[in-house]
């Protein structure tokens, strides 16, 4: 009971904290596809360098995501998380001084910078925290702060844009303001978040005992399992690691894709302001959230989760084929059919990686694929705004998304879901059929 009272208390404590954070953060790192036309009109950043800006983020961020986690445990999650978050925010507000495309390339990269750690910090904050039956909750709570921000970005983005004076564009005015919104909020961090159980003054003696005492022994049963060394390089050896890292990374291209360049096609509807276009962009992704439930009930109920996600796929397929040869109304109406797909594959696909890794290495396989995946935030805005300088149309990138759609679907039916010793088969991810030669390859550097 003790243990209970204890994790009741951290949920209610820290969650709802995180997913602030979290709804914070992401509105920080997209707010910049909303501003692409005032860009344009005030500095004369054409489509190929916001597009090349717009995905630097991610390049700034997963260069350095493993040193930024390495620095959280030296020096604590609060005070690292803290100044994540303020350095973020800084970087955030001072986008509102760029003044040609090399100061906008050298921001956005230098934003992906200051974000990077903020994710995999939470998740090693949890670690520590609350114990194995109780982190799987949790990440769903804190995951839907991303799509809480999806709807409450353009709303709140495109009132911003609309505030005028002082000297100053309402896109100027907009980076000050959600930065330093995120600044303001180091100030709550700090007061209410500890690095660690014992730290917490808000839980009794005989809690943090408890929550300390099943964190060492899971982290100690945790440390007995784990392979000597296993790198990047030996883990891209197993065939089914690098298919994982490929359908992840289709699935993302066409998220980030949508993202970036929704409000252009938005804004081709008709004469909206930018509060407006903020309001036609929350719906795809309203229909998404929606439809990612649904399609979570019926893969939990129909156990066939390579159709499930092959499905999916191909409906995000669809909907970017047909938006790429529609006029505006109907193009954005295919989004939102193409937001149905994409958003509910990127949950669906997470379980067959899990169902196939070993244990021993599963969480360092699934960093592997969520980093590279990412990268894919990296090419579509890049490759968008490349085509469109070229043809002036994104009619050949959204073909682009379709096509690696239409290949991952095909692709996710050659995904193990099981471990390869269930189906007969050694590699370095599965759990292997000869127990002495697959601890020989795990423990054998690249």
């Amino acid at each position: 009971m003790t243990l209970n009272s204890a994790v009741s208390k951290i949920k209610w404590r820290i969650l709802p904290l995180f997913v602030v954070m979290f709804i914070v953060n992401y509105i920080d790192r997209v707010n910049i596809g909303f501003v692409r036309t005032h860009l344009a009109a005030d500095l004369g950043i054409g489509a190929a360098a916001f597009g090349l800006g717009a995905g630097l983020f991610f390049v700034g961020y997963a260069v350095f995501e493993v040193p930024s986690n390495m620095l959280l445990q030296r020096y604590g999650a609060k005070a690292w998380l803290t100044r994540i978050m303020f350095t973020w925010g800084l970087v955030a507000a001072c986008m509102a001084f760029v003044q040609n495309e090399a100061s906008f390339y050298f921001m956005r990269l230098l934003l992906g910078v200051a974000e990077a750690g903020f994710f995999p910090g939470v998740v090693y904050y949890f670690t520590q925290w609350l114990p194995n039956h109780e982190r799987g909750r949790a990440m769903a709570v804190f995951l839907s702060g991303s799509a809480i921000a999806s709807i409450l970005s353009g709303p709140i983005t495109g009132a911003l844009l609309l505030v005028e004076g002082g000297g100053m564009h309402g896109w100027q005015w907009m980076f000050l303001i959600e930065g330093g919104f995120s600044m303001a909020l180091c100030f709550v961090v700090w007061f209410l978040l500890d690095s660690t159980p014992r730290d917490a003054k808000w839980l009794s003696n005989e809690e943090r005992d408890a929550v300390a005492a099943v964190i060492a022994a899971e982290q100690e049963q945790r440390a007995a399992s784990r392979p000597a060394h296993v790198s990047a390089f030996t883990l891209l050896k197993d065939p089914q690691i690098v298919l994982f890292c490929f359908i992840y990374f289709a699935i993302q291209l066409t998220i980030y894709g949508a993202t970036f360049w929704l409000p252009t096609i938005i804004k081709k509807m008709g004469h909206f302001n930018d509060f407006q276009v903020g309001l036609f962009n929350s719906i795809p992704w309203i229909v998404s959230i929606a439809a990612m439930y649904v399609f979570a009930v019926l893969a939990a109920r129909f156990k066939k989760q390579q159709f499930w996600v092959a499905l999916t796929l191909v409906i995000s397929a669809i909907g970017m084929a047909v938006s790429a040869q529609s006029g505006p109304v109907v193009g954005f109406i295919a989004v939102c059919f193409a937001g149905i797909g994409f958003k509910a594959a990127s949950s669906l696909f997470w379980p067959i990686p899990q169902g196939y890794l070993d244990a021993r290495i599963a969480a360092a396989v699934l960093a592997l694929i969520n980093s590279l995946g990412n990268l894919g935030g990296f090419f579509a805005p890049a490759t968008f705004g490349y085509l469109e300088q070229k043809t002036g149309s994104i009619q050949g990138g959204l073909y682009a998304l379709s096509a690696a759609s239409i290949l991952a679907a095909v692709l996710v039916f050659l995904a193990r879901t099981r471990p390869a010793a269930q189906d007969g088969s050694g590699s370095v991810g599965g759990k292997p059929a000869a127990p002495g030669d697959a601890k020989a390859r795990l423990n054998q550097p690249a």
